[in-house]
């Protein structure tokens, strides 16, 4: 209930939309950002994702590095955040060096069963690439215990290979790494010819501080990110920093999202539900030739977490009721690819009141996979017809509110005109300042942006490494 009616893990920020609508965006500002609460889906993009890909609303533009210019980064990555997975039954998957560093995560008698259907119903369901610290063959001493509360929990047992775990606390053990917690960035300042940066302004604990360092590296979240560039104008970078282009804060991207719950006939007492997806209609389907996007599961829903959702409309169901529709329940996440267009853009107003001004687009992939999985169910051991969306970002009315896949913003590319950041991430206008968190996207794919922004971590790590010899 603390965290699906509560919301004790989501800031108390207030952001506005486009018609100056107050919300609250679903961000988590802890150590380990928004992996803290994620549910550990690690995809890599498909090698299409990175060229011009036609879609039913537009164009998604191409990237200006290949999947092969990140595919080593991709393989570090999932070794770093020990991903478990199969290669080679995915239809769609990219070629990769290396198999997954660990073994599929084994399905529970449900989820086999669907697993079983998809297959024979002539589909090619994937065991699902999972971040977590499991050892199935030696339970006795894994970290992980397989419990219901991960996707969308913090993980209490550090059993989730969030950024925390398999980032933060390996890097604290070098000495000259320091952690600052309870800080927030306030602004960005330069030298006078406005060509680096050479103070980060910030509140620690309530006491405003300044750190200086020969490379600064921002990593706030799209929004934020875009919020802080726009903060630090000066009289060198009037319209914000780094945007003498007019692209900070635009092409904001989140995915067409939808969260479902299908009634399977049979109970369905699954502890960790996710471990499968299906990518066969990422690309599109017989009779419709644009792409559609990823089905994966979602964690197991919960009966309080329906009274959460949806409080008044589920106030005067006995809340056991609500746990026996649980227990039939099959939770399902089906993402469609959103496209670029720089009037969803973040902006900043004196005050630094964020506003997310967002129109969807792409709109019908997202149905036409809606319905394709709604005409799956009678197959699926399901009751049919029966496919219900859930607000699974609880309280929260306003789509744009569920911003957990969020990115763009600072997208990068060879042309200072149409970009913020060059191909290593470093703005196009300033020496010694670096964007690596999900703003630098130029499309944002059909799957969780989580590893591909692993991957150009380490890329543009290895570049500063370079650049620090």
């Amino acid at each position: 209930m603390a965290v699906f009616v509560d919301n004790r893990y989501v800031s108390p920020d207030t952001w506005y939309d486009r018609h100056g609508r107050a919300f609250q965006p679903q961000v988590h500002y802890f150590v380990g950002g928004a992996t803290k609460l994620f549910g550990a889906a690690l995809y890599r993009l498909r090698r299409e994702d990175f060229g011009e890909l036609r879609h039913y609303d537009g164009v998604s533009p191409a990237w200006p590095i290949s999947y092969e210019d990140l595919e080593p980064y991709y393989t570090r990555a999932e070794q770093m955040y020990h991903v478990h997975g199969l290669r080679g039954h995915d239809p769609t998957e990219p070629p990769a060096s290396a198999p997954y560093p660990c073994p599929p995560v084994s399905h529970e008698p449900r989820i086999q069963h669907l697993f079983t259907d998809l297959s024979a119903a002539g589909y090619h369901p994937i065991p699902a690439p999972c971040a977590i610290l499991l050892t199935e063959d030696d339970m006795a001493y894994s970290t992980c215990i397989r419990c219901q509360t991960c996707d969308g929990f913090p993980c209490l047992v550090h059993a989730k290979a969030d950024a925390e775990i398999a980032a933060v606390r390996p890097a604290l053990e070098f000495s000259n790494v320091t952690l600052i917690r309870n800080a927030k960035v306030l602004k960005l300042e330069t030298n006078a010819a406005g060509s680096a940066v050479t103070q980060v302004v910030a509140d620690v604990a309530g006491e405003q501080d300044t750190f200086r360092g020969d490379i600064v590296v921002v990593s706030c979240g799209a929004a934020n990110s875009a919020k802080l560039l726009l903060m630090s104008a000066n009289d060198k970078h009037a319209n914000g920093l780094a945007n003498g282009s007019d692209q900070v804060g635009r092409n904001y991207m989140f995915h067409n999202s939808q969260a479902v719950i299908a009634i399977s006939r049979e109970p369905n007492p699954t502890m960790f539900q996710k471990t499968i997806a299906l990518n066969d209609f990422y690309f599109g389907m017989d009779g419709f030739d644009y792409p559609m996007g990823n089905i994966q599961m979602t964690g197991k829903s919960l009966g309080p977490m329906y009274r959460g959702e949806k409080p008044f409309e589920t106030a005067l169901v006995p809340l056991g009721l609500l746990g026996e529709l649980a227990r039939h329940t099959v939770d399902f996440w089906l993402t469609t690819e959103d496209l670029p267009d720089p009037e969803n853009r973040v902006t900043v107003d004196k005050s630094g009141n964020v506003t997310l001004s967002y129109t969807p687009n792409n709109q019908v992939p997202r149905q036409r996979l809606y319905d394709k999985l709604k005409s799956m169910l009678s197959h699926l051991g399901m009751h049919p017809d029966r496919l219900i969306p859930r607000d699974i970002y609880m309280k929260i009315d306003i789509p744009i509110a569920g911003c957990a896949h969020q990115a763009g913003t600072c997208r990068f590319g060879r042309d200072p005109k149409t970009s913020v950041l060059d191909v290593n991430c470093k703005a196009h206008e300033l020496d010694n300042l670096y964007v690596v968190d999900t703003s630098f996207f130029v499309s944002i794919g059909a799957i969780n942006p989580s590893l591909t922004a692993i991957a150009n971590a380490i890329r543009v790590g290895d570049h500063l490494l370079q650049r620090l010899r």
